[in-house]
Formats: structure tokens, C-alpha cells, sequence
């Protein structure tokens, strides 16, 4: 636009209503959230390589949709930015970075939707595009004093058309006293390094097939594992060769000097309580939900620009070994 159109747009300003000011406001924000939503992308494709062959010969290709393409000398393919990622093909780039700052902020899916002025079930698909990228942020190796412990959800089928039993009301409560397999099993382990790492292991008591699994690849051999009296722990130690110590909880201690699982213990806390305001998370999901609160509790997802990237598959905090 050169300055003489411009003069004349700035002069039809001064005529317009308060509910066109504010439309033309919303509309100027939407369009700096994109360029600064695009800016973060493109920012993301420093050194980038195929993501069809992995060569790294590439040529300019033209723009589109805001975002430089490239084609590869190698395979001939083209890409952008955003292939491969969990991201690709999905639309409204103006508005990621909003809903960016809904998931630092653990909006809930009707407000965040109503925010962006997006639909709920564009939310939602939304979401689960971020989080199954941001639960990649995880440890490669707990060290040290490592707590771990299991805590249990209520499984459910939210959202689900074809139930194979009765739904419950505002989430219920399991049929069956004790841990029955109404339960889902999450793992918790945590370092004194304030490293995490969780797993869904299945419904009903966890197995030492399951925790063996789960913890023996990330655990180092110098770790002293630490858990509650549950024999599964004992048995899993003794066939990874592991130092193990267990604290008596049901005998009353808690602790055995700096040997105790209270940081474990007061995670799940914190992360039952963050759960509680999304009224039930549909065990299909639950994963996510698992990678979005280590995200947060670790403090990586502290911005939305942080949060942004992070979806696009670039973790500047993952520990590299």
C-alpha cells in the first residue's frame, strides 16, 4: 500500500463506530499473531533437512500459505516448515500461538475455543496435535535417588458413541472396592533432579512385567530406586540388579533420613488437582494430559512462543545423552 492510500485509510478511521474499531482491532491482532505465529515457525527451520530422504541439498521453492517451500535435490520432493510435524496440514496458523497460551495457561476446551473464536472440536483436535508432540519432552535417564510410585484413575470412555457398559454420571465411582481393572495405572518416577517420567501401564495393579518395562531402560546403574512396601519394586530391583530401598508406609514412616517417596507422592498430588478442571479425561488421552502437566510442572511450557516450538518438535530443555 503505498502512503497516499494509507493517508486515506487512517483518515476513515476517525468514522468509524465502536463496534467497528473493535472488529478492525481483533482483525490487526489476528493478523500480528500470525506473522509472529509464522516468524516462530520459520525460525524452527534453521539447518533443516528433508524430512522425506534426510538430504540436506534444498533450493528456495516459492511461498505458500505464508510459509517458504523447498525442494529437495536429492528425492525431488517438496516441504516446508512444517512437514513431518505434528502440525502439518492444519489450519489457522494466525491462531496457534493463542491457543499456545491456552495450554501454558491449562485453559479448559470451551473457553480456549470461545477465546480463539475457533470451534470446540477444532480445539480439540487441536490440543491433541500440541500435546502428542509436547509429551516428547522427556528424560532419557533418571539418576541418583529416583522415587517412583503408581497412583490410579478412574478409567474412562468419554466421548465415546459405542460404550460397552452403562455411562456414569458426572464420572462415578468404580463398581469394585480395591484395585480392580475399573482402574487405570499411572508410574511416576521422579529423580532428585526434579526429572519425571510417567507411563500408562494398564488398568488393574501394576505387574512386574509392566514396571520392568517401564523403568529399567531410563534408570542408570548407580540409581537407588526408592518406593513404597509393594513387593513388585523389590522384585524388579533384585532382577535389574538395582539398589533398592523401600519405606514402610502402612507401618508409619515416611522416611529414612534423605530416603523417602514424598516427592513422587506430592506430584500426583499436584497432578490429580490439575486434572480436576477438566471434569474427566477420557483414558485414550490420557497420555497427553500426562505430557502437558510434565511440560508444566518442569516448567518447559512457560510460553507460548516455548510451547509453539515445542510442537513443531524442538526441545531445547530435552536432556540428550
Amino acid at each position: 500500500m503505498n502512503a497516499e492510500t494509507f493517508n486515506g485509510v487512517m483518515q476513515q478511521v476517525s468514522r468509524l463506530t465502536l463496534r467497528q474499531r473493535e472488529l478492525l482491532k481483533k482483525r490487526l491482532d489476528e493478523l500480528d499473531g500470525q506473522q509472529e505465529g509464522l516468524a516462530v515457525i520459520e525460525s524452527q527451520n534453521a539447518a533443516r533437512a528433508c524430512p522425506h530422504c534426510h538430504g540436506t541439498e534444498l533450493f528456495l521453492h516459492g511461498q505458500a500459505n505464508g510459509l517458504q517451500r523447498y525442494r529437495c535435490r536429492a528425492c525431488r520432493h517438496t516441504f516446508n516448515a512444517l512437514t513431518g510435524t505434528a502440525l502439518a496440514r492444519l489450519r489457522k496458523k494466525g491462531k496457534w500461538l493463542g491457543f499456545s497460551a491456552a495450554l501454558v495457561a491449562s485453559q479448559p476446551l470451551r473457553p480456549a475455543a470461545a477465546t480463539l473464536g475457533i470451534h470446540r472440536n477444532t480445539a480439540l483436535r487441536w490440543r491433541h496435535r500440541f500435546l502428542s508432540a509436547l509429551k516428547a519432552d522427556r528424560a532419557a535417564t533418571l539418576q541418583g535417588i529416583t522415587e517412583a510410585d503408581e497412583t490410579y484413575f478412574l478409567e474412562s470412555h468419554k466421548g465415546c458413541r459405542k460404550l460397552q457398559r452403562a455411562p456414569r454420571r458426572r464420572g462415578g465411582k468404580a463398581s469394585k472396592p480395591g484395585l480392580s481393572g475399573e482402574l487405570v495405572c499411572v508410574l511416576v518416577a521422579r529423580d532428585r533432579a526434579r526429572q519425571t517420567l510417567d507411563w500408562v501401564t494398564g488398568t488393574g495393579q501394576m505387574s512386574k512385567a509392566q514396571l520392568s518395562s517401564a523403568l529399567q531402560p531410563v534408570l542408570a546403574r548407580d540409581t537407588l530406586l526408592v518406593s513404597d512396601g509393594n513387593p513388585t519394586y523389590r522384585y524388579f530391583a533384585q532382577e535389574a540388579a538395582i539398589s533398592h530401598d523401600a519405606i514402610n508406609l502402612s507401618a508409619g514412616v515416611h522416611a529414612k533420613g534423605a530416603v523417602h517417596i514424598q516427592n513422587v507422592n506430592a506430584y500426583h498430588g499436584r497432578l490429580k488437582q490439575w486434572l480436576n478442571r477438566f471434569h474427566g479425561v477420557a483414558t485414550h488421552y490420557l497420555d497427553n494430559y500426562l505430557g502437558w502437566f510434565r511440560c508444566l510442572d518442569s516448567h518447559h511450557a512457560t510460553s507460548r512462543k516455548g510451547v509453539l516450538a515445542m510442537a513443531l518438535g524442538k526441545f531445547p530443555h530435552l536432556t540428550v545423552t
